[in-house]
C-alpha cells in the first residue's frame, strides 16, 4: 500500500484531482451536491435515471463552506442484487462489474449486499417466492458485518500508518513519539490488511461463489478468528493500548513545542481522509477489540452449542473478553484524554483544561440568563468545574469561555423564581456566582440536573487536598461574567490557529441545540457499523447506494467502501429514527426514516438483520427517551 508523499509534487496532484469532487467535510449530506444522479425505482420503466435538485431553501443544520460548490459525483451504475449468488435465479457478471438492474419484484442489485425481495402487491411464481424466502442463515449476516467493519477498519488505520506517516516523511526530524506511533500501529495494520483478505475470501465461500459451499465448511468463522487473533496477535495489542495515553499526551506536547510540528499536524487534520480528529485514530484498535467481542457474542447466542462453528467461536470470544477486560480501565482514561484534549483545540479563554485528574462528563446548550435576556451558551460539566462559553464570530468557529463554576459546594436548585422565568429552567450555585439557566426541553433539564446532582456528590467525596481550578484568560470580569459577552484582548478576540471540524459534538450540539454525556459516548464507542444502504430523499423518486460509516455520532457516506475520503456527512444528534409511516408512500422492506425538522431520508437496509443492526446503532446516537432521574435518588441516599 502507497500514498502520495506529503509535499511532494505527486501528492499535490493528488489533491487536485481530490479537489476536483471535494466537498466540505461539514456538510450535511442535504448538500452533497446540488444535483444527485439516482438510480431508478425499480419498475419496467428503469432506462431514465432520476435527478433531484435540492432546494436553495433547504438549509443545512450546519455551517456551510464559502468555496463554491463541487460539482456532481458520477452517475452511480453499481448493480445491487438482493440475494447471494447462491440463490439467484439469473446469470450475474462478476462482483465487481455487474450493471444490470431488475424489475421492482426483484429489487434492485448491489455488489456488496444481500437484501430481502420488495414488498410487492403482484404474485409471482410459487417457485420464485419460495426461492426469495430461503435466505442464508443469520449468521452470514452477523459474518458479513464482521466483513463489513473490518473494511472501515483498515481505512481508519491507514489514515494514520499510511497517509500520516507520508506526511511526515520529509519533515527533517519525526518526534520520537511518532516513531514508537508507527512501529506499534504498523504490525497491526500489516496484520489486518491479511487478515481481511482471509475474511473476504470466506463470505465469498460462504455466498457460494465457489463449489467450496457444497460441502458447508466454510460457512464459518470462528476457526479463521481464532487461527488469525492467537497470543501474539492479542499482545501486540495490549502492548499498544498501554502506550495510548503516552502518545496522545506527547503528540499534545510536541504540537506546543513545535510550530512547524503543529502546522504539519493540522494541515493533514483538515485533509478529506482524516474524516474524524486526527487522535481519533490512535483509539481505533482498542475499539475494534470490542467490537470483535460484541460480534461475536451475538453469533454465539445465534448458534446452538452442537453447530460446527459454536466451539471456536466460544473460545474466540472468551479470548476477547479477557482482553478487553485487561485493558478496559486504561481504555476509558485514553478515550477521556483524548475528549479532553479535543476540546481544549476549539476552546479559546482557557489552556488548562486537559488535567489528568479530570473527567468529562456532560457538554451541551443551555440559555443562559444576563442583563440581554436568555443567550444561547455551550456548557461543558467536568468532574471537577462547569464551564459555560459561547461561540466566536471568527472563521474558525471556537469557543470562548467565560466563566466556570467548581463543582465543590455547588447547589442546584429548581426554585419557584427559577420555574417563573422561562420554561425548563434552573439555578445554579456555585463559590461567589448564581447563574440562571433554561434547557430546550423538559428532557435535556432532567439530563443536565441528573448529571450535575451526580457529580456534585462525587466531587465532594473526593479528598483533594487542594481544588484545581481551570486558569481562565481575560474572564475576571464580573461584567462578562453576567452578560456573556466575548472579551477582547488589544481590539481582536484571541484565536488559535486550528482548523474548524463542524462534525465534532461540541458544534453539533450548538446547532441543535442539544447535548451529549459520558455515557452518550460509551454507548458510541460500542456501536459502529459500516456497509450498503440504499437512500432515497423525502422528495425523489429513486434510491442511490452508497456506502455508508457510522460513527462517533455521525453517518458519513461514500460512493464505494474503496474511497479514502467520504462523500458527506450527516451528524445525528437531534435526528428522530423510526420506521416510514403510511403517508411516506415507502413500500419496501427494511427501510428506516431519519428526520429532523424538515430534514427527512430514507435509507433500506439488505436485511432483517442489517435493519435491526442500524436501527440500534442510530438508535445509540438519537435516542431521546426519557431517562430516569437517578439523582433524586442519590440525594436520598445521601441524605440517609
Amino acid at each position: 500500500m502507497s500514498a502520495p508523499v506529503f509535499g511532494t509534487k505527486d501528492y499535490q496532484n493528488a489533491r487536485d484531482r481530490q479537489n476536483e469532487n471535494r466537498l466540505s467535510r461539514c456538510d450535511e449530506v442535504e448538500n452533497i451536491p446540488t444535483v444527485v444522479q439516482e438510480e431508478p425505482e425499480m419498475d419496467e420503466d428503469f432506462h431514465c435515471h432520476v435527478n433531484r435538485t435540492v432546494s436553495e431553501n433547504d438549509n443545512s443544520m450546519m455551517e456551510r463552506d464559502e468555496s463554491p460548490p463541487p460539482p456532481p459525483p458520477p452517475p452511480l451504475d453499481d448493480d445491487i442484487p438482493f440475494t447471494p449468488p447462491c440463490y439467484r435465479s439469473t446469470p450475474q457478471r462478476d462482483i465487481d462489474h455487474g450493471t444490470s438492474i431488475l424489475s421492482e419484484h426483484e429489487g434492485p442489485r448491489s455488489n456488496v449486499s444481500v437484501l430481502s425481495s420488495s414488498r410487492t402487491e403482484d404474485s409471482e411464481d410459487d417457485h420464485r417466492k419460495k426461492a426469495k424466502r430461503h435466505l442464508v442463515d443469520r449468521a452470514y449476516y452477523i459474518a458479513k458485518e464482521l466483513l463489513m467493519t473490518e473494511r472501515t477498519y483498515k481505512k481508519d488505520l491507514e489514515v494514520i500508518t499510511v497517509w500520516f506517516r507520508n506526511a511526515v516523511s520529509n519533515e527533517e526530524t519525526i518526534p520520537d513519539c511518532l516513531i514508537t506511533l508507527f512501529s506499534s500501529l504498523v504490525p497491526i495494520y500489516e496484520f489486518h490488511c491479511d487478515f481481511l483478505k482471509e475474511l473476504d475470501q470466506r463470505l465469498s465461500m460462504w455466498e457460494g461463489k465457489t463449489n467450496a459451499h457444497m460441502n458447508g465448511d466454510y460457512q464459518r468463522i470462528g476457526d479463521i478468528m481464532s487461527d488469525s487473533f492467537n497470543t501474539n496477535v492479542l499482545n501486540m495489542y495490549k502492548h499498544y493500548i498501554d502506550h495510548v495515553e503516552d502518545l496522545l499526551t506527547q503528540v499534545q506536547e510536541n504540537m506546543k513545542r513545535n510550530k512547524k510540528f503543529d502546522q504539519m499536524y493540522k494541515e493533514f487534520e483538515s485533509q478529506k481522509v482524516c474524516y474524524l480528529p486526527l487522535n481519533t485514530f490512535f483509539l481505533k484498535p482498542g475499539q475494534r477489540l470490542l467490537h470483535y467481542r460484541l460480534i461475536l457474542e451475538r453469533i454465539t447466542k445465534h448458534y446452538s452449542m452442537d453447530h460446527q462453528d459454536y466451539a471456536d467461536c466460544d473460545a474466540c470470544l472468551k479470548n476477547f473478553t479477557d482482553a478487553v477486560s485487561e485493558c478496559k480501565d486504561r481504555m476509558k482514561l485514553e478515550e477521556n484524554l483524548q475528549k479532553l484534549i479535543e476540546l481544549q483545540r476549539d476552546m479559546i479563554g482557557i489552556d488548562t483544561l486537559v488535567d489528568p485528574d479530570r473527567n468529562f462528563i456532560r457538554e451541551g446548550c443551555l440559555q443562559k440568563f444576563s442583563r440581554k435576556g436568555y443567550q444561547q451558551r455551550m456548557f461543558f460539566l467536568f468532574s471537577d468545574i462547569l464551564l459555560y462559553s459561547s461561540r466566536t464570530a471568527s472563521s474558525l468557529l471556537q469557543f470562548k469561555v467565560h466563566g466556570q463554576l467548581p463543582l465543590r459546594g455547588m447547589i442546584v436548585e429548581e426554585s419557584d423564581h427559577a420555574k417563573m422565568a422561562v420554561a425548563n429552567s434552573f439555578a445554579i450555585y456555585g463559590g461567589n456566582k448564581c447563574i440562571l439557566v433554561a434547557a430546550s426541553s423538559q428532557e435535556e433539564k432532567d439530563k443536565w440536573i441528573e448529571d450535575l446532582n451526580e457529580a456534585i456528590i462525587s466531587s465532594g467525596n473526593r479528598n483533594d487536598s487542594k481544588l484545581k481550578y481551570a486558569s481562565l484568560k481575560s474572564s475576571t470580569s464580573s461584567s462578562e461574567n453576567v452578560d456573556g459577552e466575548t472579551p477582547e484582548i488589544n481590539g481582536h478576540v484571541p484565536e488559535k490557529q486550528i482548523h474548524h471540524r463542524s462534525n465534532t459534538t461540541m458544534h453539533v450540539c450548538w446547532h441543535r441545540n442539544t447535548s451529549v454525556s459520558l455515557r452518550d459516548h460509551e454507548k458510541s464507542v460500542r456501536n459502529q457499523m459500516s456497509g450498503y444502504l440504499l437512500r432515497k430523499f423525502k422528495n425523489s423518486n429513486g434510491w442511490q447506494k452508497l456506502w455508508v460509516v457510522f460513527t462517533n455520532f455521525c453517518l458519513f457516506f461514500y460512493k464505494t467502501y474503496q474511497d479514502d475520503f467520504p462523500l458527506a456527512s450527516l451528524p445525528l444528534l437531534g435526528y428522530a429514527v423510526n420506521t416510514p409511516d403510511d403517508e411516506d408512500g415507502i413500500h419496501k422492506d427494511h427501510v428506516f426514516k431519519l428526520q429532523f425538522k424538515n430534514h427527512v431520508y430514507f435509507f433500506r437496509a439488505e436485511s432483517e438483520y442489517t435493519f435491526e443492526r442500524w436501527m440500534e446503532v442510530i438508535n445509540s446516537a438519537t435516542n431521546s427517551a426519557r431517562r430516569i432521574r437517578l439523582f433524586s435518588r442519590l440525594d436520598s441516599q445521601h441524605a440517609s
